[in-house]
């Protein structure tokens, strides 16, 4: 069984919507836990909706995402695991594809996928640890052997999904990608709590030179530099 652990935090609306792309889904063993991670307005599940099992387990108050990704692993039975974040929509195959991936490669901790960022194609690359130590090329949303998930670090804010990967590279965990992208993540502007990103050309400004760096810019690179010395990079 597949267990899909979905933190939610304000994101009711596109919660359902992640939900309805899973009754689509061509596989149909699996569960959803969904851990609301203290959201300012109360939310309910209608279950009776949905053909699949689903458990919500609620915060008293915001705890950020890898402490409800944690726990929802916790409360989680299947032997392969899955995280989504709310507004992350699968295609119909997207289970079915991931699952029968890792049956063909029993050698592989988890499957990864392309996937589409709004409109632009994030295509991914064949593993290679050298290079994940360069950059992170894996979403969150890949499918994993229970036995190789070694837990989110609650302690950080940013690149989460970089140091999940690199910690179950570190312990010879091997990743096995597939070109067909397999989701969808919306996006919102600057304000919306939806994702958004911002082009690669805006990182490589030497802002420092320039004077001035901006917040988004400065906090990416904090965060970089605390997995960089946690993973000795």
């Amino acid at each position: 069984m597949i267990s899909i652990i979905i933190p939610v935090y304000n994101h009711a609306k596109e919660l359902v919507e992640c939900l309805q792309s899973l009754v689509d889904q061509t596989e149909k063993d699996f569960e959803v836990i969904v851990v609301d991670d203290g959201s300012r307005a109360a939310f309910s599940v209608e279950r009776s909706a949905f053909s699949f099992p689903i458990e919500v387990i609620r915060f008293d108050q915001n705890c950020g995402a890898p402490v409800a990704r944690n726990e929802g692993f916790r409360h989680s039975k299947g032997d392969l695991v899955i995280f989504l974040d709310a507004d992350v929509d699968l295609e119909p195959q997207a289970l079915e594809i991931m699952k029968q991936t890792l049956g063909d490669h029993p050698e592989a901790a988890f499957a990864y996928s392309s996937f589409y960022f709004g409109w632009k194609l994030f295509r991914g690359r064949l593993f290679d640890t050298q290079a994940l130590r360069q950059q992170n090329y894996i979403h969150t949303s890949s499918l994993m052997r229970r036995a190789a998930f070694p837990g989110f670090d609650e302690s950080l804010k940013k690149f989460q999904d970089w140091d999940l990967w690199l910690s179950i590279a570190e312990h010879g965990g091997r990743g096995v990608w597939i070109e067909e992208p397999l989701f969808r993540v919306k996006t919102g502007g600057r304000r919306s709590p939806i994702s958004h990103w911002l082009p690669k050309a805006f990182y490589r400004i030497p802002w420092p030179i320039l004077g001035y760096t901006p917040p988004t810019i400065r906090s990416y690179r904090e965060a970089e530099e605390i997995v960089k010395r946690k993973h000795q990079i």
